[in-house]
């Protein structure tokens, strides 16, 4: 099943102060201090703008700086990256690919066993889906990413 995820006018209008400094004017919440940072649960992580599906908590590791952390995107066709040259660094940008928000950041500083890279993502930017909530909000799809073989219990 396929959706068509775009940057929604009404979602953009219905933001906190906060998630609109973050997704529309590039700006990085504070750290320990999002939603998400220390959010345990089964579920996948969308954008607040475009509901388009990110990350999964499957791919989600406590990398001590804060802000939510993966290893990895659902999906690498709804992100994108760029070269971010703001705060006299070199950075390389995340961005939802059909909602165009800012997320975050991507570092070559993650688990070296899962691929080595660290998506580290403003809670702010995110909507999370409970792993049971999944199938009424239009993500049934993505149930399966939690389900596990009997080898691997």
């Amino acid at each position: 099943m396929s959706h068509d995820y775009h940057r929604n006018p009404a979602a953009v209008s219905a933001l906190s102060p906060e998630q609109y400094r973050v997704t529309q004017d590039n700006g990085t919440e504070r750290p320990f201090t999002g939603a998400y940072w220390d959010n345990h649960e089964p579920g996948i992580y969308v954008d607040v703008v475009s509901g388009e599906p990110l990350f999964a908590s499957i791919d989600k590791f406590d990398s001590g700086s804060g802000w939510p952390s993966f290893t990895k995107p659902i999906d690498t066709s709804n992100v994108v990256t760029k070269r971010d040259f703001s705060h006299l660094m070199v950075r390389t940008e995340v961005r939802s690919a059909n909602g165009d928000s800012h997320l975050g950041h991507v570092f070559k500083d993650g688990p070296r066993a899962q691929g080595g890279l660290r998506y580290c993502i403003n809670s702010a930017s995110l909507k999370f889906i409970h792993l049971d909530d999944l199938e009424a909000q239009g993500y049934g799809n993505y149930t399966s990413l939690f389900e596990t073989s009997k080898e691997d219990v």
